[in-house]
């Protein structure tokens, strides 16, 4: 191979090192080091450096003949020797424009169009700004974890001193998920919800007890329960009465309650902080008690308590109901999973909507109470759901609980876990509607 002919592929293509000797084949002649290849072509002599070589040694173009074409450079940006520098613009400010050319995030050019050097440009996502909502516990505490609260991985924590701590089970992420659901912020500061049912003796007051003992546990504002059944209700059996007071020793001096502590001089709390505001202990001055009066107790109320949780009576014709209708944001409506139980129920859901309630329909909760896990009914409850499910928002079902069926007081660590669960999962679809806007009482239609 003609060694004056560079090899620029192939096998011969090496960094050999300058050899300052002269080349036999060539009858001693030596050469000097070539400083530029002069093109494919006999052996190039050298020249001086004056001749045809840029200042500093930077390139030839004597015989490329790049410098004779002036408008040569003009189009890549070559500069002419004794020309000025141009200076350098500032590069653009990312938090000022996001707007970059597309080749510069992910070069690919028109393999047609290869001159295309400027395709459209695209927008790139702001960076995230760091601010101090950055610094979450989650992102900087990873391994902080609190211990299990039941089963094997509880048993393995302790055994190993918290050694090893596995992840939390389905069950309680699920728990865990369904008490955020109960904390949901109450929008506007007070919520209603009515409790009711056309039958009785279907564990109507017993789901308004279980459900605000459930939300004031897990809650940290106030929860009250109003006893609004006007023959009698039995709202009060459910806790330990601290006083004698009454809804109507409420409503008679209502011009006198300022604070708090004024109201709870009317009310009874459970362990669970649950409140009751209990009705007349006698019938006939019970009935007296109406859709207006109920409209000024729920008026008091408000202003103290973030949840108020009202027992209606037994029926939707008694005459306080249509003040409760009026006010509540959300209703539960109890059923006992029977034949006749689930028609009054449903019937109930027709008189609603025939009265301008449809509101309260759709957005209302059913309760299938007192379900036995071995009954020998052969009720489908899965079809009762179905049906209750396609006319309202969701759909409960609570178990048969021995402690419940006692009609004592209610505590909550004496219901079964099931039983507790369910009122929990119930607790969570109330905890929904918190966060919905406080819903309209203008309602003429009601008798």
């Amino acid at each position: 191979m003609n060694n004056d002919t560079p090899q620029v592929y192939g096998e011969d293509t090496h960094d050999y090192p300058n050899d300052p000797g002269s080349f036999a084949e060539y009858d001693g002649e030596a050469y000097p080091a070539f400083r530029g290849w002069g093109g494919w072509g006999d052996r190039a002599e050298p020249v001086a450096p004056e001749v045809g070589y840029l200042p500093h040694d930077h390139g030839y173009t004597a015989d490329l003949g790049f410098a004779q074409d002036p408008g040569y450079g003009a189009g890549l940006g070559l500069v002419h020797d004794g020309d000025p520098v141009p200076l350098m613009e500032p590069m653009p400010d990312l938090a000022e424009s996001a707007v970059v050319p597309a080749h510069v995030a992910a070069p690919s050019l028109d393999p047609a169009r290869p001159w295309d050097l400027d395709p459209p440009a695209t927008s790139l996502p702001l960076p995230t700004r760091e601010t101090s909502d950055s610094l979450t516990t989650e992102s900087l505490l990873h391994g902080k974890r609190g211990a299990p609260s039941s089963g094997w991985r509880r048993s393995v924590y302790r055994a190993t001193g918290g050694l090893l701590r596995f992840g939390e089970s389905a069950a309680e992420m699920r728990r865990r998920d369904l008490i955020n659901r109960v904390r949901t912020p109450v929008a506007g500061g007070h919520h209603r919800v009515a409790v009711l049912s056309l039958k009785g003796g279907v564990g109507k007051t017993t789901t308004a007890v279980g459900l605000g003992a459930t939300l004031a546990t897990l809650r940290g504002d106030r929860v009250i329960a109003v006893d609004a059944n006007p023959d009698r209700g039995t709202l009060s059996d459910k806790i330990r009465l601290e006083t004698a007071a009454t809804i109507r020793d409420l409503l008679n001096e209502r011009d006198l309650v300022g604070r708090y502590a004024d109201v709870r001089a009317f009310t009874s709390q459970a362990p669970s902080r649950l409140e009751v505001l209990a009705s007349d202990r006698d019938p006939g001055v019970s009935v007296a008690f109406g859709a207006e009066d109920y409209c000024d107790v729920a008026q008091v109320l408000e202003h103290f308590y973030s949840i108020c949780i009202t027992d209606c009576g037994t029926g939707l014709l008694h005459s306080a109901m249509s003040g409760v209708l009026r006010l509540a944001d959300q209703i539960i409506l109890v059923s006992s999973p029977s034949v006749d139980g689930a028609r009054s129920a449903s019937a109930t859901l027709d008189w609603l909507e025939a009265h301008r309630c449809g509101d309260l329909v759709r957005n209302g909760v059913v309760v299938l109470s007192a379900i036995r896990p071995k009954s020998k009914s052969t009720v489908d409850l899965d079809r009762l759901e179905h049906h209750f499910a396609s006319r309202c928002r969701a759909v409960a079902r609570i178990p048969y609980d021995p402690h419940l069926e006692e009609g004592a007081e209610i505590e909550l660590d004496l219901l079964g876990s099931d039983t507790a669960e369910a009122y929990l999962a119930l607790a969570a679809v109330v905890g929904d509607g918190l966060a919905w806007p406080r819903r309209l009482t203008s309602r003429t239609a009601l008798p």
